[in-house]
């Protein structure tokens, strides 16, 4: 068994009838990194998941976890997780559940200490079901911390927080991280892959169509964006500038989506010489997710 790997997925299929979810995916992590899993609704993402933590069975392919299956994995407390789905006893308090998670591992962390790395301690004894929105997915996330675990697998973490929450746990998820942790999350906000992850794997279809760091996967989108104040400027005509594919306006800035950003920026300046304050930038991870999927996500 390699157990230098946190995770090694080689050859994962999974279908349900005709719908082949998981088509083949090979993806090996290391120990200590941190990897985006992105891609539009119905890429794989979950059903691989839940096939990572044993809670789905693959048609075919092999998942090891630090060298163990799936669910000896968990068992052993070397994951945690934190889900979409599942719920909690609606009467039962934050810290009774982080309690008895805690009491289902061979060595976990103090209750306390998970609800406080979690920023929930002050709500310790609430009960789950009066909760808000962004404060259960705050306990979900102590009750995936509590195991101490190696590897922590998050799906959508910050669904129903807002911004201040959502700012909060990514705080808590670097601390987590500092100690050489290994953390896999899917996200559909493409801004928190952006700023968190080392690593960016794309799914479509139940494929892996890119895989690379931030830098790496947006360089996979074509092109180039030509930003510049254009004073009076009509976007359709701008549109049809040389290498010119697109144009967003934003404010009192016309975006230029390129294929040939030196012919559009020539022909830009020509056109609306009072045009000021270009800029010439490569595309986001946004751009390379529209492009490789063909799918708009969140930011």
């Amino acid at each position: 068994m390699d157990e230098t790997s946190a995770v090694a997925i080689r050859g994962l299929v999974k279908t349900y009838g005709p719908v082949r979810a998981v088509d083949g995916i090979d993806l090996g992590i290391s120990r200590g990194e941190v990897v985006a899993l992105l891609g539009p609704n119905g890429a794989g993402k979950s059903t691989t998941i839940d096939i990572l933590l044993g809670l789905s069975r693959a048609d075919s392919g092999d998942v090891r976890l630090f060298g163990r299956s799936p669910r000896a994995a968990v068992a052993a407390g070397d994951v945690g997780a934190m889900l979409q789905s599942g719920g909690f006893p609606e009467d039962a308090t934050a810290g009774e559940l982080v309690r008895l998670t805690a009491a289902l591992f061979p060595t976990s962390l103090p209750a306390g200490e998970a609800l406080e790395r979690a920023g929930i301690a002050d709500v310790a004894g609430q009960r789950f079901g009066r909760l808000s929105g962004g404060q259960k997915q705050r306990l979900r996330f102590a009750v995936a911390l509590v195991a101490d675990p190696d590897l922590l697998v998050l799906d959508e973490p910050t669904v129903a927080m807002d911004v201040t929450a959502r700012r909060e746990f990514w705080a808590a998820m670097r601390a987590f991280t500092s100690g050489g942790r290994t953390v896999l999350f899917a996200t559909h906000y493409l801004a928190e892959a952006e700023e968190f992850a080392d690593r960016v794997v794309l799914l479509r279809a139940g494929r892996v169509v890119a895989d690379g760091s931030v830098a790496q996967v947006r360089a996979l989108a074509v092109g180039r964006v030509v930003s510049a104040v254009v004073p009076g400027g009509d976007p359709s005509a701008l549109a049809t500038l040389p290498g010119v594919t697109d144009v967003t306006v934003r404010g009192e800035r016309m975006l230029l989506t390129c294929a040939d950003s030196d012919a559009a920026l020539r022909a830009l300046l020509l056109e609306e010489p009072a045009a000021h304050d270009v800029e010439v930038v490569a595309h986001g991870l946004e751009d390379a997710f529209v492009q490789l999927t063909g799918e708009k996500e969140k930011v």
